[in-house]
């Protein structure tokens, strides 16, 4: 559940910090863009980041950030320059030691000029000092930096980590993080992954947190405020932290009631989607305006408006389940949406089963129902639905509805054993809707084009299956709301801007 933007339109006049010397003979710049038809300046060509190791210090009163990134690299093709996504000041730069030369360009650009060029396939080293207040900037019109009374929070889909640090922010570049924070004691700095150690001096405190498993840039979050901390282990010995915002007012105790479920919905979910894939669990909820919530790995972020009408395991369950789909297995671009976010709304209709609520039948049924073949909830393509629709409603359930069409084709025994090999064959790494419809068609032995292609592709209301025909009519007459609707249809309005 997301926050839609509107998609980059054209880069702004170039601000020279230092002078860059000219290329070498043979060199060439980096891409400023990965590639993404629907982000095209969107991560950066030339290079693919193993580590981010980020130093930070961060002022809450003034909502000032100094840090100090290193990122340890490694070359695609011969380098003249290349780029980082970035937004704050930058001091300094280095590159393998050396001081390099840098420019801001477009919206959010870092054009580095080593002072060497790098040969394809060398390992790299850079490092970048900078500072600012990440409230202040912003990048085509709006900030992923989220304001609070007593701190800030870096936590968005499709970007985020621009205001906080730099890097090549996009899927298919993976790394792990280290993410070192200094506070004023009494304040508290939430992240990925596991909590190594805090320390204390002089009237600051620094939290070292780690993630060792790869991350998406967008994945990578930061939270500084006042917070309740819970900590625990799930059943199967995970060690999970959750952290709520002292100032949720009449919202914390319903945010409290579903967050602290996480580790027994975690250990649910492994039953459809295999083994839990990180070392660290948990969710944390500070006190942002805003009403989305985000599968930030390990530690997914929920708005407190989630919880504005009691709790709501189902969001929950939504942001659980993108650790498989989504955080384990990313998508390759954008455009392949689906595969994080049908997953994550089908898991949604799991849970209702689970809880004795409506099974995810029933729940299809209501959803086909209660859209009429004009309606322009057809109209959008799960399987590629443009960046302006990313985060349309028919993503989420037109998406789960060709789930439960992928269902009823091949059986239940054949179904959960998709869903739970899916994980594992594209585990750590990235994949693309084609590539979820040929392994479905592996496992089932079945072709199953047709199929995706009426529920994902086709611009109209797909007729109902046959076996379901009685069904669907009876529904589509007098459609019965599940019991579990009202708080499926809560996580609805989370991803509108």
């Amino acid at each position: 559940m997301h926050r839609r933007i509107i998609a980059p339109g054209a880069l702004a006049a170039a601000t020279v910090l230092l002078a860059i010397p000219a290329s070498a003979a043979g060199f060439s710049p980096g891409a400023p863009g990965i590639g993404d038809p629907y982000y095209p300046d969107y991560g950066n060509g030339g290079y693919d980041v193993s580590h981010y190791d980020l130093r930070l210090k961060y002022q809450p009163a003034t909502d000032e950030l100094e840090g100090t990134a290193t990122l340890l690299a490694r070359t695609t093709e011969d380098l003249s320059r290349f780029d980082l996504d970035f937004l704050l000041d930058v001091d300094e730069v280095r590159v393998n030691g050396s001081r390099a030369a840098f420019r801001t360009s477009g919206e959010h650009e870092l054009e580095i000029t080593p002072k060497s060029p790098l040969r394809k396939g060398s390992d790299v080293t850079v490092v970048v000092r900078y500072r600012g207040v990440p409230s202040q900037k912003q990048a085509y019109g709006f900030t992923s930096w989220h304001r609070t009374p007593d701190g800030g929070v870096g936590a968005n889909e499709p970007e985020a980590a621009w205001w906080w640090f730099p890097s090549n922010d996009h899927p298919l570049d993976k790394a792990t993080y280290d993410v070192s924070v200094l506070v004023p004691d009494g304040t508290q700095a939430i992240s990925n992954g596991r909590l190594r150690s805090t320390s204390s001096r002089l009237g600051w405190t620094r939290w070292n947190w780690r993630s060792d498993r790869p991350q998406a840039t967008y994945l990578a979050t930061l939270a500084v405020g006042k917070f309740d901390i819970t900590t625990g282990t799930t059943d199967s010995g995970i060690p999970v932290v959750n952290a709520y915002s002292k100032d949720l007012g009449e919202n914390y105790g319903a945010a409290r009631a579903s967050v602290e479920r996480s580790g027994e919905i975690a250990d649910w979910l492994v039953e459809y989607f295999g083994p839990y894939p990180y070392d660290a669990l948990g969710g944390y909820v500070p006190n942002t305006d805003t009403g989305y919530a985000l599968e930030t790995q390990t530690r997914p972020f929920y708005s407190p408006r989630q919880f504005a009408n009691g709790s709501n395991t189902s969001v929950v369950v939504h942001e659980l389940a993108h650790q498989w789909y989504g955080d384990l297995v990313s998508v390759a671009g954008w455009k392949d949406i689906w595969i994080n976010e049908g997953f994550a709304r089908y898991a949604q209709w799991l849970w209702s089963e689970h809880e004795g609520e409506g099974t995810a039948r029933e729940i299809a049924d209501y959803v086909y129902a209660s859209h009429g073949a004009d309606d322009p909830f057809w109209t959008v393509k799960p399987g590629d639905p443009g960046p302006e629709n990313q985060f349309h409603l028919a993503v989420y359930d037109r998406g789960a509805l060709a789930l439960q069409a992928l269902r009823d084709e091949i059986g239940d025994e054949a179904f959960f054993a998709v869903l739970k090999g899916w994980p594992q064959r594209y585990a750590y790494g990235n994949a693309t809707v084609a590539d979820f419809v040929a392994y479905a068609q592996e496992v089932s032995g079945q072709r199953l084009d047709a199929l995706f292609d009426t529920w994902l592709f086709q611009p109209g209301k797909p007729a109902a299956p046959a076996a379901r025909a009685a069904s669907v009519a009876r529904a589509a007459g007098a459609p019965v709301q599940p019991r579990s609707w009202r708080s499926i249809a809560a996580t609805n309005g989370v991803h509108a801007h």
